[in-house]
């Protein structure tokens, strides 16, 4: 089981914020996942239903999204999970095909609108700290770009690094693959958004886990609050 903390300075710099964790292990991405995928149908067609007619400013005044709008906004960004729902509902689109580890969370992430990040935990070192950046932290991201990070996000730290955070999203060296067995979810929460969104996203993923992969052990699900 990993260690896991929250730094004074996150606790301090964003105050009713939450982070919540999922860690799983004996978890099989190899396979397909029919069962997942036939829930993924189900999600697609749910939220169409829930929002038709909905346009963005709709969206925008949904309790969680509109507080994950106002932290988004203070770095001039836009929620990335208000635009994949826009896309799902409003497009037609689908939810992607990744592996069935990403897609139980991807699935479960446009439903409760709770930004969750996915990380192969074998990969991740030492002590785990959520954190807020500073003056001189940079992160490599998925694509291999190494990126200054403004002060003031929230993120999460291992001994080599910064692995992820809100604005700047995961680094490129633990983010699941088709072989990850052991995989540390983390639901990034600001201020506004309610504990019973962020307890459903884990609910929510640890069910669609088990879904094609019945076998994992949930060895921690915990929220940390600031």
């Amino acid at each position: 089981m990993l260690s896991i903390l929250a730094s004074e300075h996150w606790h301090t710099t964003h105050p009713g914020a939450m982070i919540g964790l999922l860690e799983l292990s004996g978890a099989d991405n190899t396979q397909s996942a029919p069962r997942l995928d036939a829930l993924k149908r189900e999600v697609e067609s749910t939220l169409r239903q829930r929002y038709t007619g909905f346009t963005r400013p709709d969206f925008l005044a949904l309790p969680v999204m509109a507080a994950y709008d106002c932290y988004y906004t203070k770095f001039n960004k836009t929620y990335h999970v208000q635009l994949q729902l826009e896309s799902l509902v409003l497009k037609g689109k689908s939810l992607p095909n990744v592996s069935p580890l990403v897609d139980a969370n991807f699935a479960a992430e446009v439903d409760t609108q709770v930004l969750t990040a996915g990380h192969d935990a074998d990969k991740l070192t030492g002590t785990i700290r959520f954190d807020v950046s500073r003056d001189g932290d940079e992160i490599v991201q998925m694509n291999g770009e190494v990126k200054t990070m403004r002060p003031g996000d929230m993120l999460m730290r291992d001994a080599d690094g910064v692995c992820c955070s809100i604005i700047y999203g995961q680094d490129n060296r633990s983010p699941i693959t088709p072989l990850t067995t052991h995989v540390l979810y983390v639901s990034y929460a600001p201020p506004g958004v309610p504990a019973e969104a962020v307890e459903e996203q884990m609910r929510k993923i640890e069910a669609h886990v088990h879904l094609f992969s019945p076998l994992a052990v949930v060895e921690q699900q915990k929220i940390l609050v600031g």
